[in-house]
């Protein structure tokens, strides 16, 4: 399971483009800082048009100018600012997604391994079927005890259910191997991806998974000692260090920004010019003076009800807005949290009920009722009935096994402060990581 987690997370194009996404925001950071580009007019100005004769009138002239233009306030460093925190959400973002997709292909694999083991407890099983198809018809044959035809077609009956059965959890393997195969293959890899430590046998058409369910251990063991709902706030405490909270956090404060930056629209904008003029010679070939010309332009904020203030109680509300996100999201956190702990609280006490006392009873009662039957005490039907509710328990109890897994899994996924998710191997029960 860890094998194919870490191949998922180096095949997944979303974080490549995520990658990319942070470096178009930080580059336009940089460009958002700087001061926008001078502009330069040429100009032939007065020019007499009877003549079009350049030297005719005083007032002609080849005008050349240059202005600049100085955005308002801070402006420039705000959004320069503002962009940078933005840029600062996508680190985030993708432990967020690691994360997730721990989550992900761990319950995929999980899922196709349960299945896996189905079919094996089942042709395990299906040795012992076969074993009372025979008795019953050796028994039927020799006309010895009470064993009737409708015994055998009930044993073959049920030989075919097996089959049945088989197939259902065959189809169900090779989909969740499938869907594995979304996340594990690496078509396309080197079109989005630098990475190039693929485990090719995890990659292969064949996918085998390990035989052994893997012992994943709980972070922070002690918040499931109880029924009771834990805390909020000792909840909240260990939420906001979650990727994904603190990734809203840097839009609330790329947001806050926001506002700094609708305020500097009170301040005037500033320009600069600056031109010159050349002038030809008098028709008497006298020299004429050239001309110079600077200048300053600002704009005057005199009318702010309906555009300036405006600006800003738009960027407050906005703010206003991301930071109930953050609230909500915390809500969410925390719902889903609980109900994750009761599953995995009822899904405890279900693995120790199956494992002391309903399964040894199943097997009890199966060989009971075998007994029984071959002393001619009892019914073939009565036989069959306990087999296969033994097989049921024993299915029923693997499917435990790994819903517990899954749910601890999706438990460790609340308390992740890195890219990487708790899903120790093999480690104690309720050792951290």
């Amino acid at each position: 399971m860890e094998e194919a987690v870490k191949a998922a997370k180096l095949n997944d194009p979303w974080l490549a483009g995520n990658q990319h996404s942070q470096n178009a925001v930080e580059s336009m950071s940089v460009a958002a800082g700087t001061l926008p580009d001078p502009k330069v007019s040429l100009g032939l100005a007065n020019l007499a048009t009877d003549t079009f004769d350049f030297g005719q009138e005083a007032m002609t002239q080849f005008k050349v100018g240059v202005s600049q233009m100085f955005p308002r306030g801070d402006s420039l460093a705000i959004r320069k600012t503002q962009l940078e925190l933005m840029g600062t959400q996508y680190p985030y973002q993708r432990q967020d997604r690691k994360a997730k997709v721990t989550v992900t292909v761990s319950h995929l694999w999980l899922d196709a391994y349960k299945a896996q083991e189905s079919i094996a407890l089942i042709n395990n099983k299906r040795a012992l079927f076969e074993q009372l198809a025979d008795v019953a018809e050796a028994s039927y044959s020799s006309a010895l005890g009470r064993t009737r035809m409708q015994d055998i077609v009930r044993a073959q009956l049920e030989l075919t259910r097996l089959d049945d059965r088989l197939t259902k959890l065959n189809q169900q393997q090779d989909m969740f191997k499938q869907r594995l195969y979304e996340w594990l293959s690496d078509y396309f890899v080197d079109n989005y991806s630098q990475n190039s430590l693929i485990e090719n046998q995890v990659l292969s058409s064949d996918l085998l998974l390990a035989r052994r369910l893997p012992d994943t251990a709980l972070i922070n063991p002690q918040l499931y000692n109880g029924t009771k709902e834990t805390d909020p706030q000792i909840l909240f405490d260990y939420f906001t260090d979650h990727p994904v909270v603190m990734g809203l956090d840097q839009k609330i404060k790329a947001s806050r920004s926001g506002i700094e930056l609708a305020q500097q629209k009170y301040k005037p904008e500033w320009g600069v010019n600056a031109s010159y003029g050349y002038r030809d010679n008098d028709p008497m070939g006298n020299d004429r003076a050239d001309l110079f010309s600077v200048g300053v332009t600002f704009d005057l904020p005199l009318f702010t009800d309906n555009r300036q203030d405006k600006q800003v109680e738009s960027a407050v509300s906005q703010t206003e807005s991301v930071k109930t996100e953050k609230w909500l999201l915390l809500r969410k956190l925390i719902a889903s949290f609980e109900t994750a702990k009761a599953q995995l609280l009822r899904l405890n006490q279900r693995q120790q009920l199956f494992q002391q006392e309903l399964l040894p009873q199943m097997y009890e009662q199966a060989e009971a009722s075998l007994t029984a039957y071959t002393n001619d005490d009892g019914d073939f039907a009565e036989v069959v009935r306990a087999r296969i509710a033994e097989l049921n328990a024993e299915i029923d109890a693997l499917s435990i096994d790994v819903d517990r897994q899954k749910t601890i899994i999706q438990l460790n996924y609340f308390f992740i402060r890195s890219a990487d998710v708790a899903m120790a191997s093999n480690r104690r029960p309720g050792e951290n990581k």
